[in-house]
């Protein structure tokens, strides 16, 4: 990862520029936004009643709202964040008729491994594989696929490996596909101070603390990753339920320490962990976004604007935007969404 960068926050297109993206995308590699373009209902405190669902290794919990006809959406969340940071994208895009599932990834919320013996394995091949069973189980055959953090990681796996499956993707921090080799390679110590906290998950000390803290830490990573988002208790404390889950820790620390190569993944995937890292190309149409002022480790938009080859598009979202650029912009998230989806293959 590449020390913090500086991005361009000129002023996006005006509403006649977006009516023009919204049938031929263009590669604007860094084209500010603001986020109150889409109108519709902003809820702020609640998706809706939780269902439950088998889908692979796991019964998932996941909210869905909107028209069952509409055009599938799966929004996916990221650590140490749950599905209420879609709480007023989803209900912005059921207002225009899409069809919107949000899942509790694995060790979140009220999803469970099915199996007391099942390795709880966080590695982000497994978690995309858990969206795919997700949406097998609800007779999805395609969908948007969007998210921030583990959820664009997870978008990115999908749009990479099934295209298939893949309408378009909506991705956070653009491109984020890695893999074990390249997180042994070190980084200058100012880049590698942004990513301190796989340090510390690495140690016994750190998983003590993660288990013993997990509410404190969420809230300082919160606090760092977004710095200009004025955050309540209230808000908080709705996401922090969701790091109750008996296997939060463990997927949390496996992720990390696979990413440095410190813990084993599940050898079955590793015929998809070969392809991953070749940096695979990414050939669906893709808006990548990106808040003028994430606080975590995050590459600059030129850096992968090549890694897609279908119609693609970057904004950067004003107005001090974090990491959680979901629940702090959720006009802007969901307007990347609709625009899209408009846009077609």
């Amino acid at each position: 990862m590449d020390e913090k960068s500086k991005y361009d926050r000129r002023q996006f297109m005006g509403a006649a520029a977006l009516t023009v993206a919204a049938t031929q995308l263009t590669a604007s590699r860094n084209a500010g936004a603001t986020s109150k373009r889409i109108k519709g209902p902003l809820s702020g405190t609640s998706l809706g009643p939780v269902k439950q669902v088998q889908a692979g290794l796991l019964n998932v919990g996941h909210v869905e709202v909107g028209p069952v006809n509409g055009t599938p959406v799966v929004l996916l969340h990221g650590w140490p964040y749950d599905i209420n940071a879609f709480v007023d994208v989803a209900p912005l895009l059921a207002s225009k008729r899409f069809r919107v599932i949000v899942p509790y990834l694995r060790g979140y919320g009220s999803t469970r491994f099915l199996s007391n013996d099942t390795f709880r394995n966080g590695q982000p091949s497994a978690v995309a594989l858990d969206t795919i069973a997700l949406m097998d189980a609800l007779k999805i055959d395609k969908a948007i696929v969007a998210g921030f953090d583990w959820g664009a990681r997870t978008a990115n796996i999908i749009a990479a490996l099934w295209p298939e499956r893949c309408r378009a993707m909506v991705s956070v921090s653009g491109y984020l596909i890695g893999n074990q080799s390249s997180g042994k390679i070190p980084w200058p110590p100012q880049a590698e101070l942004q990513w301190w906290y796989q340090f510390y998950f690495a140690t016994e000390r750190g998983q003590a603390g993660y288990e013993k803290y997990r509410r404190e830490f969420a809230k300082l990573i919160w606090q760092l990753a977004s710095p200009q988002w004025s955050f309540d208790d209230a808000t908080f404390n709705r996401s922090a339920a969701s790091f109750d889950n008996p296997d939060h820790v463990a997927i949390a620390i496996h992720n990390y320490r696979w990413r440095l190569g410190l813990a084993e993944g599940d050898a079955k995937l590793d015929d998809i962990e070969k392809k991953l890292a070749q940096a695979p190309v990414i050939n669906v149409p893709t808006i990548t976004l990106e808040g003028d002022a994430n606080g975590a480790p995050h590459p600059e938009p030129s850096a992968y604007a090549k890694k897609f080859s279908a119609r693609y598009e970057h904004r950067t979202i004003t107005g001090g935007i974090g990491h959680n650029l979901p629940q702090e912009a959720p006009q802007a998230f969901a307007q990347a969404i609709v625009d899209i989806a408009r846009a077609g293959p």
